[in-house]
């Protein structure tokens, strides 16, 4: 769509807004709100835009006749090129998802108990990073491993408030095999070790919904267990669906009844098979996509965590910063800031 189109679909949403009729419909409305909602920095940059190059133009016929007026002219050509620029990114096709929160699943792979540990230390890790951002974290599953790690994780992270840049535009980037470079704890000779553990995102949106047949699942309860195995229920309220014609196994023993934890179950399922139809459907579109690797026993690898020298390495970017811990403890901001500058550079390229 042209500039001058999403201005009109803006100033109509706006109007729509105001109209105490259309809030009736409450998914209708909160619909058009986040529309608004993503069109705004659009909207606000092309009047800021706009505005700047009606002051330029003002400050040359000024400064013709009183020079004083000559430096804010300058400064004012000098910033334009840069509203232009942003502009130019905010009109870039925009990923569907962006505004999505997500689930997100750790599965420890190579490496047996150190892999499960590093698989611990990535949860901690997503967890501490949606607490800094005030997005709620609730762990959906797991499976614990014997010296505290987790053999695999779920964990559902979503925005309080609904935003275009919501936890999937930061999250995204997550897919993939992480490495981990360190003594584990169950080394006695002090050697170095290298492990993997693999992380998988979805986002889950509202407005797709997947069609599942009843007739393709295979539904199974039991008694859901915390830390160590130990009871923390007395009823078989825990779910596991199995989505027969994919194999895709979703459980959840989060909830305190067997509805809840079977309805937050197929809310996973729901996300899984929406990404597992659009890979699909980009794969027959081009083979040259990328994608974030599904199995975590492939050399491939998307990042490093070097302990002995403090470094994270993201290998899609040459990310390379010496600031171990405090990444480990939620820092992860940086490291996706350059991921998302260069999926904005390539975009902006044509890539």
């Amino acid at each position: 769509m042209t500039l001058e189109a999403l201005l009109a679909e803006h100033a109509e949403l706006e109007a729509k807004l105001a109209d105490p009729s259309v809030h009736a419909d409450q998914a209708g409305a909160r619909k058009l709100g986040k529309r608004y909602a993503e069109l705004t920095p659009i909207v606000r940059t092309a009047r800021e835009l706009e505005e700047a190059r009606n002051d330029l133009q003002a400050a040359r016929e000024l400064a013709a006749e009183d020079h004083a007026f000559q430096t804010e002219a300058e400064e004012l050509a000098e910033r334009i090129p840069k509203i232009e620029e942003r502009l130019t990114e905010l009109l870039l096709p925009r990923d569907p998802h962006d505004s999505a929160d997500v689930v997100l699943e750790i599965k420890s792979g190579e490496g047996g108990e150190e892999s499960a540990l590093f698989a611990g230390d990535l949860l901690r890790m997503y967890l501490r990073y949606a607490e800094r951002h005030g997005w709620k974290a609730e762990v959906l599953d797991g499976t614990d491993s014997d010296l505290g790690g987790y053999k695999d994780v779920t964990v559902a992270i979503k925005a309080k408030a609904f935003s275009p840049d919501g936890v999937w535009s930061r999250l995204k980037y997550e897919g993939g095999v992480h490495r981990v470079q360190r003594v584990p704890v169950t080394e006695s000779q002090g050697r170095i070790h290298t492990s993997a553990a693999g992380v998988l995102v979805f986002p889950e949106t509202e407005d797709v919904e997947t069609e599942i047949d009843e007739n393709d699942l295979r539904v199974d309860v039991f008694r859901s267990s915390g830390k160590g195995g130990q009871s923390v229920n007395t009823t078989d309220s825990a779910v596991r669906i199995t989505h027969l014609p994919t194999g895709i196994v979703v459980s959840c023993q989060n909830e305190r009844s067997q509805l809840q934890n079977k309805a937050r179950a197929m809310q996973v399922l729901q996300a899984r098979l929406q990404a597992l139809a659009e890979e699909k459907a980009q794969q027959e579109a081009s083979d040259a996509r990328r994608t974030q690797i599904r199995t975590v026993d492939r050399s491939e690898r998307v990042r490093t965590y070097n302990f002995p020298e403090s470094r994270i390495s993201d290998h899609r970017v040459g990310y390379k910063a010496h600031n171990l811990d405090q990444v480990l403890d939620g820092d992860l901001d940086a490291v996706l800031d350059a991921l998302a500058a260069a999926d904005r550079a390539e975009r902006l390229a044509g890539g």
